[in-house]
């Protein structure tokens, strides 16, 4: 679990970036936190993952987080997806090389081991991101944006991966301003804007005030106010 606790943050130049945000992310909930840009979202997950120590407040967790930025090539260090899998854990013997290899494999990655990072696309720079993160296996994972840049078949895979952690138990928050693609497997919301928390709960109470802060909420709820599953959470074809 993580949980914030009236969390403040201010930048060391000045200005305000969060104020008295209070919320919590259980083991196996998925929160989306949504906001325009500029809202506080990156801000709230760096805090939430011990990059940024609060000005004022409490933030505490139970296990390991990990957190995965928007910009993926700033998190990809490996020349290789493979050596990207396998830094920091070289030393651990066969066992660590194969079990990156799977999980290489569990992302489509596989074929992809020798391969230079620069060869990917988005959407597979993404994949590693995600895959190195889960292969320190935490109890909760704060993703800045996964599906920025992402085309259709992309957009499936990366929701089938976060139903898929749902499933293991993972507590998950998924900052977006894109709420197509998350919201129906999302099982609480949290509204920011200004570095405030605006609304938190229940999805569906979330969405009546998204518009009003620069948020465009997804056509279905838009015009029947209903949030259906997409087609399916499977593999992309």
């Amino acid at each position: 679990m993580i949980r914030l606790e009236d969390v403040c943050f201010d930048y060391p130049g000045g200005g305000e970036a969060l104020r008295s945000v209070s919320l919590k992310v259980a083991p196996g909930e998925l929160l989306a936190l949504v906001g325009a840009n500029g809202s506080g979202k990156s801000t709230l997950l760096a805090v939430a993952a011990g990059l940024f120590e609060p000005s004022s407040g409490r933030v505490t967790a139970s296990g390991l987080v990990r957190l995965m930025i928007q910009q993926s090539e700033l998190e990809i260090l490996g020349a290789t997806v493979g050596e990207d899998l396998m830094l920091g854990r070289e030393k651990q013997g066969a066992e660590a090389e194969a079990r990156a290899r799977a999980m290489a494999n569990g992302f489509g990655l596989g074929d992809l081991w020798d391969a230079s990072v620069s060869s990917l696309s988005f959407g597979q720079r993404r994949k590693l991101c995600l895959a190195a993160a889960l292969l320190d296996e935490p109890d909760a994972l704060l993703l800045d944006e996964p599906f920025s840049g992402l085309d259709y078949p992309a957009e499936r895979e990366m929701r089938r991966l976060l139903a898929a952690n749902k499933k293991k138990g993972l507590a998950q928050a998924v900052a977006t301003h894109d709420l197509e693609p998350l919201m129906d497997l999302a099982d609480v919301a949290a509204l920011l804007d200004g570095g405030r928390l605006i609304a938190c709960g229940l999805v569906e109470d979330v969405l009546e005030r998204v518009e009003a802060h620069g948020v465009r909420a997804p056509c279905a709820w838009r015009l029947r106010r209903g949030l259906p599953p997409w087609e399916d959470d499977g593999p992309a074809d």
